[in-house]
């Protein structure tokens, strides 16, 4: 795992040497035609490839002699929150990646960290894929940088772990890696368990050596990242459900002419027709490998766990009043269904 570490280090600075030969602002050109750069950190299986794949297919149908798009998978371009700062910047246009990563550069991003804020996977994909909500979450696009044009399913987050985890009690004591923000630190310590932030190509080697217990996340993880090899028993208790989101720069998008830019914006959405039909294909697939892998599926009293972590409702809308309208919405979204 360090030799592959290492290898993809290596990759990565030679990638963001050519970003940097390409001049500020990402404008370089290959035969006339602008460069338009996508990652993410995923392998080219996984449904927020397949949907950036859609993308490209669509710009490319229709303007094929102005742009020409490359996708870079596997975190190849360096950690989200590395690219983030290259979309910024516009010499990346395009980023896949969760809220979570977002939310240390606006508090906005950190709703979707707020445990059992939805009741459904039905209601959750109502309320992201609504335009209204994009929109919401965009008011800050100046001062970011960066603006979300779509959002991917990444299902529901639940605990996987060494030994099995069947009530709120067996995470006590226990360390598991949660993704960064403080949000995902809070519900890690109402459950009683200590949380480790780290980024998601270290955790399969932090659980092969112990540093963690188990992880959380959705089934994917197991097959896609090949945690399953070691951790063998996960358990749905369904504790959030974080969208993938496709952010574009924003220095981007103001230079595109208007026709162009509704080019762009017709190909994120279908990227999300597309992300969202692979992945519940993939949800499927990868349990029934991760069975045949050895992997317990746990069904739990999913109340006994939100219970615990309801308290953290109201001292982030405490924390952060401006959340309040679309935590309003989500909730409202949860009534509807």
């Amino acid at each position: 795992m360090r030799f592959n570490k290492l290898i993809g280090t290596a990759i990565a600075a030679a990638v963001a040497s050519a970003i940097a030969l390409t001049g500020c602002g990402g404008d370089g050109s290959s035969g006339g035609k602008q460069l338009v750069r996508m990652s993410h950190t995923q392998i080219e299986t996984h449904p927020d490839h397949i949907g950036l794949e859609a993308f490209k297919k669509y710009v490319e149908s229709k303007l094929a002699d102005k742009y020409e798009i490359t996708i870079y998978p596997n975190g190849t371009l360096g950690a989200n929150e590395k690219v983030l700062e290259l979309i910024k910047q516009g010499s990346v246009q395009y980023l896949v990646v969760s809220t979570a990563n977002i939310e240390s550069f606006d508090k906005l991003y950190s709703l979707f960290s707020i445990p059992y804020l939805f009741t459904s996977e039905t209601a959750y994909e109502k309320f992201i894929t609504d335009p209204k909500t994009l929109e919401a979450l965009s008011v800050n696009s100046n001062a970011d940088g960066f603006v979300p044009v779509a959002a991917f399913t990444a299902g529901t987050r639940n605990f996987y772990a060494k030994t099995p985890i069947r009530s709120v009690a067996d995470i006590a004591g226990k360390k598991f890696r949660v993704q960064a923000g403080p949000t995902n630190v809070a519900m890690m310590e109402a459950f009683g368990g200590a949380a480790t932030p780290m980024s998601f190509g270290e955790v399969y080697s932090a659980l092969q050596q112990s540093v963690i217990d188990g992880a959380e996340n959705n089934e994917l993880a197991l097959t896609d990242q090949k945690h399953g090899e070691v951790t063998k028993y996960f358990t749905y208790d369904m504790h959030q459900m974080c969208p993938d989101l496709l952010v574009a720069s924003k220095a981007f998008l103001d230079k595109l002419p208007a026709e162009d830019k509704q080019v762009f914006t017709d190909a994120a959405k279908e990227a999300q027709k597309a992300e969202f039909a692979a992945w519940h294909q993939a949800v499927d697939t990868a349990k029934k490998t991760a069975e045949g892998m050895g992997v317990e599926f746990i069904t739990v009293d999913v109340n006994e766990f939100r219970n615990k972590v309801l308290p953290l409702h109201q001292q982030l809308l405490n924390a952060t009043p401006e959340l309040k309208p679309l935590y309003d919405a989500a909730t409202a979204a949860n009534q509807a269904g």
